[in-house]
């Protein structure tokens, strides 16, 4: 699946660890992310989050698709930060999932959090 992920790949994500029900990403906040606040632009924050679901998620082998997600931004990240995603699989069903995705700094402080409903479209990969 990252083979073929562009935008994770673009982003400067790295894949740190995949089993099934869980991924751990991390990505580098570069000067070109920041917002007009000189803060990480909280898209970009969101897709680092929105990866290690997507991983997380697809990681039983099916195809599977968000449904919905929502993130609560608690602090800012800052150009150089090294960000991490641990993203967790709280409950799946035959066709649904949610997970919760933590997203911290370099020092361990957590900037965001992160929960996604997902939905299997089909069951193997094309």
């Amino acid at each position: 699946m990252y083979a073929n992920d562009r935008a994770s790949k673009d982003l400067g994500m790295r894949i740190l660890e995949v089993r099934p029900g869980y991924a751990k990403l991390a990505m580098l906040v570069r000067e070109d992310m920041l917002n007009g606040h000189a803060s990480c632009h909280g898209g970009l924050i969101f897709s680092l989050a929105d990866s290690a679901f997507a991983f997380s998620c697809n990681s039983h082998g099916g195809v599977v698709v968000a449904a919905a997600a929502s993130i609560d931004f608690l602090a800012p990240a800052q150009g150089g930060d090294e960000l991490t995603a641990v993203a967790v699989e709280r409950w799946r069903s035959r066709r649904n999932g949610v997970y919760e995705v933590t997203v911290a700094n370099q020092r361990g402080d957590t900037i965001a959090l992160f929960r996604g409903r997902s939905h299997q479209i089909r069951e193997h990969q094309a």
